[in-house]
Formats: structure tokens, C-alpha cells, sequence
């Protein structure tokens, strides 16, 4: 396996200062020594993959340096734009290494939404005609590599990906404990037990993908309650407002709750603005809040800087308010279905989800199937 610290002297020795992404579970050792090692000058966690390239480019139009963009392959889809059409040799030249955690990689078990994307990755970056290498698990081999990417982004002026296997980079033990004022805050799954006691059990429900989703396929499981009317997002990080909203525009009967994480609701923050301004009022939306991307290792979000429930209203929202008490979720649900929709709701939540927290065992054909049939009528 790969030390982390290693690697980042390495990667200084070639003259790489900026290291920018979304965090990914298979790079999370080398995401843990960046965000608790670097400066904040030298590390920004994006809102996207997208921002990520944005923000290296910048960093070579004033340094004439490369900056490395770090990504889970199943978010390249956000970069592709930016890659193509700023970075590419062939537009503004833009060198930059983009280190990518390889899900879904063929022969390595892995969830549905990634298996597609890790077997098509090497096809992809050379229909993209970006040059790529897989990443050594040895310290040396992984220099080599890292070097051999460096060199060849500035040659030929435009990005060069680094594909990281599971299992690459070495745990790095312990980790920052909560402030008592969010450890104080109710866990996730006990605010979600609580929410979905709230709204009944017919409404239609939307989740985001992660440990939500995971955390109401469990809870409807030991319930049994139905949850046939549940719509897991299990890929597409940041799209769950925007399918909620499809749905809502073409339901009359029942009310569509989207239940969001902060990180997904930053990633495409400008969904706020078209459900505000076509969403009916039988949309609600739910941001549960724990102010870091919990399943890929807990790294930091830049939702601290952002006031959820004010956006809302900026955004064109009816109504949004905001709490961190479990005994105040059921009375703000009654005040968002009295008020002109779409209203929000954020739930501040503390990090973290059980260790022996499952997933779901139904596939997302399965899973889209009974929705369909749960759901069918004009």
C-alpha cells in the first residue's frame, strides 16, 4: 500500500501546490492527510467535480502550475465539460493530473450504480483522448507513476488521469471528534425515524443517495412499513431535488418529500431556483444537514458558510425553517404543508451512521419497478 504523506511530499517535489475535489471512499487515507495536513490555500473540497477542474485551471493561469483534481470516477461526469472545453489541448491547453478512485472496477465487486462507470472508465478517458495510467500500489511504482503523470500534463498541455485502485493507499488511524454542540445533535437515523412518522405513509419519498437512502430502506425494513413509494437515489449525487420536482409536476393525489444531504443539495445548488419557481406545492423538500460528506469518510462540506433555510427563501421557496431538535420536527412538518409550497426544511444532524448499517437488497430495476406500480394512475 501507498503512505499518503509519501505521496504528497512526492507530488510537491514535481510542483504540485493545489489539490482540489470531492472526496471519494477509495482515496479517503489520501483525502484524510490533505484536509487535515495542507493549508486552506493549498486544499479546497469543491461542491462538484466540475468546480474542482474550474479551480485548477485558475490556479495555472496564475502560477503556470498544475494543480491535482481528485474524484470518484462516478462524479467525472461533472468534470467531462470542463475538461473538454476549457482544459482540453485543443481549447486553453490546461495541464492538471486528475486522481480518480476506480468503483466499479471490472472483477472487483461493487454497488449497481458503479459497475457500469468502472467498466467503460479506460474506454472513456480515451475516447476523451486523455492520456491515463493505473496507479501502482508500491511506494516506488507510485512516484514513478505520479511523475510519468506530471510530466506528460505539461508536455502536452492538458489534463492526464491517474486511476487508483481499492485498496491503494494505506488507513490512516483516528480522526477529529465532533464539537460537543454537534455532538449534541440527534443522529440522522433517529431525525429520519422521526420525520417519516410525521409525514405518514402515503406520501412519495425521494432520498438522496448515501447513508440516507440506506438508513430508510432499513427503517421501513425493521418497520415494516411500505416502501414501495420510495424512490432511492442511489447514484447521481445531487439529483434527488430535481427528480422530486419531475415527479411532483405530474402527481396530484399525493405529496412528493425529497429528503437531501448538504452535500448533495451544495453539488447542484441551482436546482433551489427551478423548484422554486415550477415546483407545486405538494413538494417538500428536507436537507438533513451533519455538515460533512459522511459516506465516502467524513470529509468537511462548505456548508458552514451557508445559512440552508435563508437560501431557500432566496431561491424563490414558500416557507423554510430550520432545527436541530427532534420534538420540533413534526410540528415544522405541519406548518409546511399549511403554506403555499415548495417549502424546506433543514435538519441539523450530528456525523456518522451505525457500523453495521446494511443496503438495500432490492436492485434499482426492482426498485424502479415497484415504484411504477405504487405510483400508477393519470
Amino acid at each position: 500500500m501507498i503512505r499518503s504523506d509519501l505521496f504528497v511530499n512526492h507530488l510537491t517535489t514535481l510542483g504540485i501546490e493545489l489539490y482540489a475535489g470531492v472526496p471519494d471512499s477509495l482515496l479517503k487515507p489520501f483525502g484524510q492527510y490533505v484536509m487535515t495536513q495542507l493549508s486552506r490555500e493549498s486544499h479546497i473540497i469543491t461542491a462538484d467535480e466540475g468546480a474542482a477542474v474550474g479551480v485548477a485551471i485558475g490556479h495555472y493561469l496564475r502560477t503556470s502550475r498544475p494543480g491535482l483534481v481528485y474524484l470518484q470516477n462516478s462524479g467525472f461526469g461533472n468534470a467531462i465539460n470542463p475538461l473538454l472545453s476549457l482544459a482540453d489541448p485543443d481549447v486553453y491547453g490546461v495541464p492538471m493530473v486528475l486522481l480518480v478512485g476506480w468503483r466499479g472496477q471490472p472483477g472487483v465487486a461493487d454497488e449497481p450504480q458503479h459497475v457500469k462507470q468502472g467498466r467503460i472508465m479506460q474506454e472513456l478517458l480515451r475516447s476523451m483522448e486523455i492520456p491515463f495510467a493505473i496507479l501502482p500500489s508500491d511506494q516506488e511504482g507510485a512516484h514513478e507513476c505520479m511523475t510519468q503523470a506530471v510530466e506528460t500534463a505539461i508536455r502536452g498541455q492538458g489534463p492526464f488521469a491517474v486511476l487508483v485502485e481499492k485498496g491503494t493507499f494505506e488507513a490512516i488511524p483516528g480522526s477529529d471528534a465532533p464539537s460537543a454542540a454537534i455532538e449534541a445533535r440527534p443522529s440522522r437515523e433517529d431525525a429520519l425515524a422521526m420525520l417519516c412518522q410525521s409525514i405518514g405513509t402515503e406520501a412519495i419519498v425521494v432520498s438522496t443517495t448515501g447513508m440516507l437512502s440506506r438508513e430508510l430502506f432499513e427503517l421501513r425494513d425493521r418497520s415494516g412499513a411500505d416502501d414501495s413509494r420510495d424512490f432511492l437515489t442511489i447514484g447521481g449525487m445531487g439529483h434527488a431535488s430535481a427528480i422530486a420536482l419531475g415527479i411532483a409536476r405530474a402527481e396530484r393525489e399525493r405529496d412528493v418529500w425529497c429528503l437531501d444531504g448538504d452535500g448533495a443539495m451544495l453539488m447542484h445548488m441551482g436546482t433551489l431556483a427551478s423548484v422554486a419557481d415550477h415546483g407545486p406545492g405538494n413538494l417538500f423538500h428536507v436537507v438533513f444537514n451533519n455538515g460533512v460528506h459522511d459516506s465516502v469518510g467524513g470529509q468537511p462540506t462548505s456548508i458552514g458558510v451557508v445559512d440552508i433555510a435563508a437560501t431557500a427563501r432566496a431561491s424563490g421557496y414558500g416557507w423554510s425553517d430550520s432545527t436541530d431538535q427532534l420534538d420540533r420536527i413534526e410540528p415544522l412538518v405541519s406548518e409546511m404543508r399549511a403554506v403555499p409550497g415548495p417549502t424546506l426544511l433543514e435538519i441539523r444532524v450530528r456525523p456518522g451512521a451505525r457500523s453495521d448499517l446494511g443496503r438495500p437488497t432490492v436492485t434499482p430495476a426492482e426498485s424502479r419497478d415497484r415504484f411504477l406500480r405504487a405510483i400508477a394512475g393519470p
